[in-house]
């Protein structure tokens, strides 16, 4: 199979059926999955993308497929898999916070090895940016994840990896810690939430100490923090911390997805700003910061603002950018 070689990003990581309570005790279907949604929302601001694992022939999985493909992204493994499909029953609260539970054995996104990553990645010579994180960072698919993250290093490209913790499905939470942590170690660049770091269990009072201490112990150049309806900081190794949010009130829906859209903001400028090829060589000046930051958070607005994981177009990031006052701070 012949993949697109302007391909600029990669994704690797879970695909799944979100079934989501409503109010009424009915369970609704709807595409998902941190990784799965972080590539339909970069694909739709425009950018090249591949998804890397495979996807299972039932169903769901057909589901699964046709939404990549409706959004542009591109399937390094378009032959669907016999293994049925990721399941995850996500209870949103009064704030529109989800809480979830994974049936993940014997799935199709799990169905696949770091030598098939790897290989898929390997002729594309536009590809300067890979993203994985999530479920993807479990301890039982490190051989899978970690040496792929590896070669993609080796081979020049900016590693981005979302923390993305889910700690109430993993039965050993120190190991995880761990495991979670080495993983890291292969970033450029980390995303992460004040939950997240709560979790980790990262020395430091308050998630900017905390996100401190976990920058200057990994090797990545940058790390990106959200702290929900406060904004988000930007953090870089040379010392540099900005701060953006948005200064009017939004309706939230619900939060599924806002994380990754969040992310896809993000990329999505550095690409713009061709920092995947020099990042960390030098501080960041506080306008690219500015518009990192506001681009990262606009996408997630748009996000929370729509039932399930909506991801919106690069024009509706850029109409939100033109219409909404944002605070940014150094």
């Amino acid at each position: 199979m012949q993949i697109n070689s302007s391909i600029q990003v990669a994704t690797a990581g879970e695909a799944l059926i979100d079934l989501i309570n409503n109010a009424d005790g009915r369970f609704e279907p709807c595409l998902g999955g941190a990784v799965y949604n972080l590539t339909r929302a970069i694909a739709r601001q425009g950018v090249t993308t591949l998804y890397l694992n495979p996807l299972s022939r039932d169903r769901f999985g057909r589901r699964l497929a046709q939404g990549l493909l409706d959004d542009g992204v591109h399937l390094a493994a378009p032959q669907a898999v016999q293994e049925v499909t990721s399941l995850a029953v996500v209870n949103v609260n009064a704030q529109g916070h989800p809480d979830y539970a994974f049936y993940r054995e014997g799935v199709a996104d799990r169905a696949t090895s770091a030598d098939a990553l790897t290989q898929a990645c390997a002729p594309l010579d536009n590809l300067s940016l890979v993203c994985t994180g999530a479920l993807a960072l479990s301890p039982d698919d490190a051989e899978i994840y970690l040496p792929w993250l590896a070669a993609q290093r080796q081979a020049g490209r900016t590693v981005v990896i979302d923390a993305n913790l889910r700690p109430s499905v993993m039965p050993d939470l120190e190991k995880y810690r761990r495991h979670v942590l080495a993983a890291l170690q292969y970033a450029d660049v980390i995303k992460a939430s004040d939950e997240d770091l709560v979790c980790l269990e990262l020395p430091g009072d308050g998630a900017l100490a905390q996100a401190q201490h976990l920058l200057q112990r990994s090797r990545a150049s940058v790390m990106a923090l959200t702290l929900g309806p406060e904004g988000a900081v930007l953090l870089t190794r040379h010392g540099q911390v900005f701060a953006a949010r948005e200064m009017e009130p939004i309706v939230v829906v619900d939060t599924v997805g806002a994380g990754d859209c969040f992310l896809a903001g993000l990329v999505v400028a550095m690409l713009t700003h061709q920092l995947p090829s020099n990042w960390g060589a030098s501080a960041v000046s506080a306008e690219v910061a500015s518009q990192l930051l506001t681009s990262a958070i606009a996408s997630a607005s748009l996000c929370v603002m729509r039932r399930g994981c909506v991801p919106p177009t690069r024009a509706e990031v850029l109409a939100r950018l033109a219409g909404v006052p944002y605070s940014f701070t150094r």
